[in-house]
């Protein structure tokens, strides 16, 4: 269950938020709108970590080189990124958020993770999806871990969940806890009515190593492209403890971690730990 609102973190126990909604492309004023009010309630709720989606100031679906130029901004100091910064601050919590970033005459489809003393760090989307190969650059800041009074979190963005050496070296790098802000979308000959590819993926990856997932996806359909929703926030044992969200329909998943059973639940059984076991001499 959450913990309560006003309790504050406990040591390696805390409310995680995974915050689901529509951003609408280019309306960058009323998304940053919708995450504040979405991101307080939250905070009221009792997280002390909050997900946000793939590119959730912006919208996705991009048309030209020049509509993400105006849409992408320097990290931390752009418009958006600024914004969230604050935000953090002010509410005491950490926010980890898509965003696209401008850097260096290139465009990153990234993240940022803030909190309560101001920005920590950024990531950049190291496998590009479809189109995002047109607008663009790949990551070329690896799969850092950062350390942060609520423990060492990783983050990953869409896409990057498909690939096992994402969640490999952010585990063997420390990490605890993965935020993946994404934008899920309908794979190829997946049966809607069943539960998302993603949605398998990350249960896989959080039980292969042990780790928390927290997964924030978007709703809606933008320019033709839909979007499926189905959040979750994931245990060390691969098990949900909040979502699937709902398909097509905002809303906010909570759920409590608790990073100190992380190393109990690794030791499968007297004989088989999770990572100890791996034939790290014939593995190439």
């Amino acid at each position: 269950m959450p913990s309560d609102p006003g309790s504050g973190p406990r040591p390696g126990r805390y409310t995680v938020a995974c915050i689901q909604f529509e951003p609408k492309i280019g309306e960058v004023d009323a998304n940053l709108a919708t995450i504040e009010t979405n991101v307080e309630a939250a905070a009221a709720r009792g997280a002390s970590l909050v997900v946000l989606p793939e590119l959730a100031p912006s919208g996705y679906v991009f048309e030209s080189d020049e509509e993400l130029a105006r849409l992408a901004g320097p990290v931390p100091e752009g418009k958006a990124a600024a914004f969230l910064v604050a935000l953090a601050r002010r509410l005491g919590i950490h926010i980890v958020s898509g965003i696209a970033e401008a850097a260096e005459g290139r465009v990153y489809n990234g993240a940022l993770l803030t909190g309560p003393d101001g920005f920590i760090g950024r990531y950049r989307k190291l496998h590009l999806w479809d189109k995002e190969t047109l607008f663009f650059a790949p990551g070329d800041v690896g799969l850092p871990v950062f350390d942060t009074p609520l423990g060492k979190i990783g983050i990953a963005v869409c896409y990057d969940g498909w690939f096992p050496e994402t969640f490999r070296t952010l585990a063997d790098a420390g990490a605890q806890i993965v935020c993946i802000p994404t934008n899920w979308v309908p794979m190829p000959s997946q049966d809607p009515a069943v539960e998302a590819m993603a949605n398998t993926l990350h249960k896989a990856a959080a039980h292969s190593n042990g780790i928390y997932i927290a997964c924030a996806d978007r709703v809606g359909v933008e320019r033709g492209q839909p979007f499926i929703g189905q959040s979750l926030i994931l245990g060390p044992d691969g098990w949900p403890l909040a979502g699937p969200a709902h398909r097509s329909e905002a809303e906010t998943l909570l759920a409590e971690v608790d990073l100190t059973s992380i190393a109990t639940v690794r030791q499968i059984n007297a004989h088989n730990h999770v990572h100890a076991d791996r034939r790290r001499d014939v593995y190439r």
